[in-house]
């Protein structure tokens, strides 16, 4: 993401300008935009036309529009945005308070207004922002006829291809049909490396399974990268690492990016930060649960102690379209900060983010015991 424009007043108030280099841009977008901020950005317009002989046809033009947000839709798979709402600037092609929908693009500017730029939306800027953001990593989770490749960006873990072929079980006398849909197997899974994964990028490719699968695997990887003399897979060999998982599915990359191994591996990712963090969450609440807490009236309490050393919290509850909610977490995050501790924001479409949101989506790792916040919750926590 490129900042080309920054305007906020000491209210809070003012506009920047953005414009998205990459798909993981979007996440960011659509974290930033909330319901009745003004977006303004290039867009396509479909406008009727009439001719003098009263002949109606249509043609598409491209427009400048500024939007009142009314819906923001995010497709994660695919990272695109739309946006929906009401045209707050009339021009030739579309009136005042007409509705239009916006696809933002990559590489083309847009402008977004608020009446009030909180510090977790100036944060997400300047992350979105920072290169040094984007050291990636790549997975490839496999077991016999399953592999799913998976990219984990500090924001994100998006699945990029799922290869499944069926293979036929070892027969007495012999073992030839399973051999051949073995490397039909292994086959599809080095296309969709070479297809989905680029190298430039990507610092580190994590190759997992139960077993001898992705041992076999990468002997057939690199025999095959010799026999092509494929230059781009042998000049990054020492990218590819072996890690066990206890199956070939998705959810085997939380156990994945917690081995000590791959951890320290990782150190100079964002990803690899918020597992640790969460590891170190789990362990505190086993051994010291007087020093870990979640739900948001347990952590809240804390904070007011001036207890709290890390704080864990989802990008999902930023979200929240009821303004007061919303503010209660950004007054939290900053509670926080002001008082020397941790803040980690975890992205609700990463493996450690999803899990975090089954512990309400905030917990907290304490510098001292309190032991009568372990009281039952009130109600103000039920809100989010």
């Amino acid at each position: 993401m490129k900042l080309l424009h920054k305007d906020i007043e000491k209210d809070n108030a003012g506009q920047v300008t953005l414009m998205p280099e990459e798909a993981e841009d979007m996440w960011h977008t659509y974290n930033l935009l909330q319901v009745g901020d003004s977006l303004r950005a290039s867009t396509i317009r479909k406008v009727q036309t009439e001719s003098t002989t009263g002949s109606v046809g249509s043609s598409r033009v491209r427009t400048t529009l500024t939007l009142c947000v009314e819906t923001i839709d995010f497709d994660s798979q695919a990272c695109q945005l739309r946006v929906k709402g009401t045209n707050l600037e009339e021009n030739q092609y579309v009136k005042m308070g007409a509705y239009h929908t916006i696809e933002l693009e990559l590489n083309r500017k847009f402008t977004l207004a608020k009446k009030s730029w909180d510090s977790v939306v100036l944060d997400r800027i300047e992350q979105a922002c920072d290169a040094t953001q984007k050291a990636d990593v790549a997975a490839v989770v496999m077991q016999e006829g399953l592999a799913n490749l998976v990219l984990v960006t500090p924001a994100m873990t998006l699945l990029r291809a799922k290869v499944e072929v069926t293979i036929p079980r070892k027969r007495r006398g012999s073992c030839t049909q399973h051999e051949k849909a073995l490397e039909r197997f292994y086959e599809a899974v080095m296309q969709a490396i070479l297809r989905h994964i680029n190298f430039d990028v990507v610092k580190c490719i994590l190759v997992a399974s139960p077993g001898f699968v992705k041992d076999q695997f990468i002997t057939y990887l690199y025999k095959e990268a010799v026999r092509q003399d494929n230059k781009l897979l042998l000049e990054n060999r020492p990218k590819f690492m072996l890690v066990h998982s206890s199956s070939g599915h998705k959810y085997s990359l939380k156990e994945i990016l917690s081995d000590p191994t791959v951890t320290s591996r990782l150190s100079d990712t964002k990803a690899a930060g918020e597992v640790k963090a969460l590891e170190d969450f789990y362990k505190m609440l086993q051994h010291e649960p007087d020093r870990a807490f979640y739900g948001v009236a347990h952590v809240e309490r804390a904070a007011d102690a001036l207890a709290i050393d890390t704080l864990l919290i989802s990008d999902l509850l930023f979200r929240h379209q009821d303004v007061p909610t919303r503010s209660r977490y950004v007054r939290l995050v900053d509670n926080v900060r002001d008082n020397g501790g941790n803040v980690r924001i975890f992205s609700s479409l990463h493996v450690s983010g999803e899990q975090l949101t089954q512990l309400s989506g905030v917990a907290a790792v304490l510098r001292f015991p309190i032991a009568d916040l372990s009281e039952p919750e009130d109600d103000s926590s039920d809100d989010d």
